[in-house]
């Protein structure tokens, strides 16, 4: 809760008209969340650009990747340092060094006249956009009394949870009528407004609280960069290499577990670590983050998943998928505002119960359908999925940060986005490779089926056969014809039945999840944090 003190550290006279007028706090939550909502975004917004890239800047496949490998892999590593960030340079100091880096990051990566610099660009845009998430939730718990927070967190989640959305649209909008380069100018304006009103409204921090002269945890950060650094390349690139086939994949996945095994180790021996470990000793934390990597696998590997089946097998173009997926995150706003203005009056762990069966239950309604599904039988499950979403992540930031003592906001939010942000590379990692692996499976076995003693296939053929010769009245090129169309059907078939196989893993992990919530709180009843900082 904004107290006394952080209203005679104004600097702005806008802002201390703000605090008198009592909208001080919701200019606070909107800045925090417009300047999320840019991060969040970018992590998905060059998706969609990629292919345009790759040719303007002569890159191969596995070369332009890096494009989105370097920015997932920064954002991973700053994430959990934000805390300690903070304690040394300010929350203010560091918020608006976060904006300022990330737009001019955007500036950079524009400007790329190579692949180099654009992967230099993107690494730089996700260390500064990795602040941005983690520190502007930490805000809005430490700017609102207990009671405000679900609604604050609402608003807040709403940009996080629609952002993965709205970035293909706006990237392949953007790429089509004015070029991939303005999927990053486009940072710039919005980037300049968030900085204004950072500096406008936020208090200036208390310089006797920073630790400006403390010890600096050298190791802990290497072993930190190495350790998640690594994790996030095999799961990014770990697919395309062919996993452990791959010798740099091996590598890789040897050095991030050695380094985080040594993190650890080293974080619990240091007073003054880089990443304080010890806070994971909060029950409803650890669940909370734990579960939070579902979260991310249900948010991120479905949204990845999704445009592939519908593009793949429905043919749909990029357009139209993207307005196919605007319901859904519309359904995830009103079930966010719903539940901000009455989560008093629920037990949050049966609200994320609630939407882990919402999001089951949609899962298997995609698991159902066929080649010849069209946008209304995508309709329903995409928006029981979306208004799911609002029930998990809502509830979920509540029940895991709610009972934080005002001390730990900043390092238990900054764990809380990690788990969800590696959730979601784990999870388009995970789902890739089974449905990559599940479609050597099926194929396999309908073409055991494909065979002369089997009446049904030879029916088939004959009637192909027939059609085909029909028209081109030729039975050799007609008879190739047949089994060329038939190959193509079993491949279909076996493509659709792997996608059945994903929709089910992923509604079977959150069924599977269900009992994480008994180790969740109530939601912070308990614990004053009006003056959190």
């Amino acid at each position: 809760m904004i107290t006394d003190d952080d209203i005679r550290r104004l600097s702005s006279p806008l802002a201390r008209r703000a605090a008198a007028q009592g909208w001080l706090k919701w200019a606070i939550l909107f800045a925090a969340a417009f300047s999320a909502v840019l991060e969040v975004i970018d992590v998905s917004i060059v998706n969609v650009a990629m292919p345009h890239m790759q040719g303007n800047l002569g890159a191969t496949l596995s070369e332009i990747g890096w494009v989105s490998t370097g920015y997932a892999m920064a954002n991973v590593v700053i994430i959990p340092l934000t805390s300690w960030l903070e304690r040394r340079f300010g929350k203010k100091n560091y918020f608006i060094f976060s904006l300022v880096g990330f737009t001019l990051a955007s500036v950079a990566c524009g400007m790329a006249t190579n692949l180099s610099m654009l992967i230099v660009g993107r690494v730089l845009q996700g260390l500064a956009g990795g602040g941005l998430l983690a520190k502007g939730q930490a805000i809005l718990f430490e700017t609102f009394p207990p009671k405000e927070q679900a609604l604050a967190s609402a608003v807040f989640g709403m940009g996080v949870i629609i952002g993965p959305t709205i970035g293909p649209v706006l990237g392949g909008w953007l790429t089509d009528t004015v070029g991939w380069r303005w999927i990053f100018y486009i940072n710039v304006p919005f980037g300049l407004f968030a900085i204004w009103m950072m500096m406008t409204f936020l208090p200036e921090d208390d310089e006797s609280k920073l630790n400006k002269k403390g010890v600096v945890d050298w190791w802990g950060i290497l072993l930190l960069i190495a350790g998640l650094g690594s994790l996030q390349i095999v799961l990014e690139q770990g697919e395309q290499d062919d996993w452990w086939s791959s010798p740099f994949i091996t590598r890789m996945a040897i050095v991030s577990v050695i380094g985080m095994a040594l993190f650890i180790w080293h974080e619990l021996r240091v007073t003054h670590p880089a990443v304080d470990l010890r806070i994971l000793k909060n029950k409803a934390l650890a669940a909370g983050s734990l579960y939070s990597l579902f979260l991310g696998m249900g948010l991120y590997g479905t949204l990845f998943v999704i445009p592939l089946y519908t593009q793949n097998m429905l043919q749909f173009t990029a357009t139209r998928t993207g307005e196919l997926l605007i319901p859904g995150a519309l359904a995830t706003a009103v079930s966010m505002i719903l539940l901000g203005k009455n989560m008093d009056k629920f037990d949050p762990r049966a609200l994320v119960a609630v939407g882990a069966v919402l999001v089951a239950w949609a899962m298997y309604e995609l698991s159902v359908l066929s080649p010849n599904t069209g946008t209304d039988q995508l309709f329903w499950p995409l928006i029981y999925r979306g208004f799911a979403m609002g029930f998990l992540f809502l509830p979920l930031t509540m029940a895991t940060l709610g009972d934080l003592p005002k001390h730990d906001i900043s390092a238990g939010s900054s764990f809380f986005s990690l788990t969800r942000q590696l959730g979601g590379s784990i999870g388009i990692a995970v789902l890739t490779t089974v449905l990559s692996k599940q479609v050597v499976v099926h194929r396999s076995e309908l073409v055991y089926h494909v065979t002369d003693t089997n009446p049904a296939f030879l029916e088939r053929v004959n009637g192909t056969v027939g059609a085909f010769a029909a028209n081109a009245g030729d039975y050799g090129a007609a008879q190739n014809q047949a089994l060329t169309a038939i190959d193509r059907a079993v491949s279909v078939q076996a493509m659709l039945l792997s996608y059945r196989d994903v929709y089910l893993v992923v509604g079977a992990l959150f069924i599977m999840t269900l009992p994480l919530l008994f180790l969740l709180s109530k939601g912070g009843k308990n614990v004053d944090m009006g003056a959190a900082h």
